[in-house]
């Protein structure tokens, strides 16, 4: 029988097992602050090269962020998962040197299926963009289930 803290454990196994091979992530300088199950938190600082033409962060780089907590939230169950569609809605612009956090957080799991939304804030808590992300289950595992995944 499955127990919160187990959950908790894989959730935070499965993240540690995504982050050690999120190239990425890591490249832009993000930090994983938090899994748990379909949850993650994630920061990033704004960057030089992150900034655009009008003097503010570029949208991709806020949509990577809220990407990456979103991946991170919906692979959490010993699931590998990947995004299906994703949308952004940009509310208010990023600056040079502010960091961002992304918060992430499951709203259904159904079939293979799920919806999350994302939230990403600058550190005073001012929200910056939404993100919706739909994710699809691959059928892999991160770690063998002993008399599930053994021939």
């Amino acid at each position: 029988m499955k127990t919160p803290e187990a959950d908790a454990a894989m959730a935070r196994a499965c993240g540690e097992a995504m982050w050690a091979e999120d190239a990425a992530s890591r490249g832009l300088g993000m930090e994983l602050l938090e899994v748990a199950p379909g949850r993650a938190r994630m920061a990033m600082l704004i960057g030089e090269q992150m900034v655009n033409g009008h003097g503010i962060c570029h949208g991709g780089y806020i949509f990577i962020l809220a990407d990456s907590a979103f991946a991170f939230a919906c692979n959490t169950y010993n699931e590998r998962v990947l995004a299906s569609q994703a949308s952004i809605s940009f509310l208010r612009p990023a600056h040079l040197g502010e960091r961002l956090i992304a918060e992430a957080e499951e709203r259904i799991r159904l079939g293979r299926s799920g919806i999350y939304d994302v939230r990403v804030c600058r550190e005073d808590g001012t929200v910056i963009a939404e993100f919706r992300g739909h994710s699809r289950m691959t059928g892999q595992k991160f770690f063998p289930e002993p008399g599930k995944d053994e021939p």
